[in-house]
């Protein structure tokens, strides 16, 4: 089958970055599903292992990848959730091969039903950003639970970017929260509020000042997707005491005393923990897609998707790593079919 992949670990402007390759095609065992993959989209995690993890051992190629749309080929023998035919749309798990491949393996617990009313690549720009948002939002931060005298809102920093772009419509649409989204330019800024933030402030300039000059009230919550260690002096201030401040990229580190004296909470977000860890909760990733599916279909909540690619080979995507890597990407690069 075809796929794409390394073998060396590296910068995307390396020849060897990633290559067009053929791999044994897999068959599916206990609860695993086999899925013809139609569409995958890229995410800040790919080219983050791109450049620093090595082939899993016994494996001569990593693949990436990590969100996809397709069609079960094959089911494994414990396997009851889905049959041969079926189109879903799933996030994977990082710690096995990934999408970037004609077939893929992934466990049928963490799979959706894909969106109806969508097709193939809008569909394939979702799971992860979707799945990330909302853990965040309803097992980390527990955004329905108020915050004693925080104002009922939620400042989204990185809206534009592929996370933030459906976090703002899942807190639209799933809470009665007022969304503060972050955006530099007058096009992400344009796109944030096509997707429902009811304010949008600039991330390239300071962000306590603009929030308080909202005249909300200081946030329950704060979201932040990227550049954490940039905002985090902001954050600190702008924040309600005893708010709760979630966060999913990765900072070198920072000062968790600045958020002692307000006794804010701070939580990570990472959608691979219930697989990586096999938790007895892993099934909770399929209901979430389902639920999203269901908003998608319902037309509550609208695809991510801004750019497409064909066909899903080795020149594309590093196209898409490298715009990811810029930092200047607008809501989802998709690309599809082989």
């Amino acid at each position: 089958m075809k796929a794409v992949g390394y073998k060396i670990p590296g910068p995307i402007d390396a020849e060897a970055s990633l290559v067009d390759i053929d791999l044994t095609e897999p068959s599916p065992t206990g609860r695993d599903i086999l899925v013809e993959v139609k569409a995958v989209s890229v995410n800040p995690v790919d080219y983050k292992v791109r450049r620093s993890a090595p082939p899993n051992g016994g494996d001569d190629w990593k693949v990436l990848g990590w969100d996809a749309a397709g069609v079960v080929r094959a089911v494994g023998p414990s396997a009851t959730l889905f049959q041969p035919g079926d189109a879903v749309f799933y996030a994977g798990s990082i710690t096995r091969q990934g999408t970037n491949a004609e077939l893929h393996l992934v466990d049928e617990r963490i799979v959706g039903s894909k969106p109806r009313s969508l097709d193939w690549a809008e569909a394939a720009a979702l799971p992860l950003t979707a799945l990330t948002s909302w853990e965040a939002f309803f097992d980390r931060l527990d955004v329905t639970r108020p915050v004693p005298g925080g104002a009922p809102a939620i400042l989204i920093i990185g809206g534009a970017g592929g996370v933030g772009s459906i976090a703002i419509q899942i807190a639209r649409q799933r809470t009665d929260l007022t969304v503060i989204a972050t955006a530099s330019r007058p096009e992400t800024q344009d796109w944030v509020r096509a997707l429902g933030a009811h304010y949008v402030i600039d991330h390239s300039q300071p962000l306590a000042p603009q929030v308080e000059a909202l005249g909300l009230g200081a946030p329950a919550f704060v979201f932040s997707t990227t550049q954490t260690a940039a905002h985090v002096q902001d954050v600190a201030e702008l924040i309600a005491p005893q708010g709760r401040f979630g966060l999913i990229d990765d900072p070198a580190g920072f000062d968790i005393m600045l958020f002692k004296r307000k006794a804010v909470s701070i939580h990570h977000e990472l959608m691979f923990t219930r697989p990586i860890y096999q938790t007895p909760d892993m099934g909770e990733q399929g209901r979430i897609l389902n639920e999203v599916s269901q908003l998608v279909d319902d037309g509550k909540l609208r695809t991510t998707l801004t750019e497409r690619l064909s066909p899903i080979n080795a020149a594309n995507l590093k196209h898409a790593h490298a715009l990811i890597e810029s930092g200047k990407a607008r809501g989802k690069i998709v690309l599809e079919g082989f």
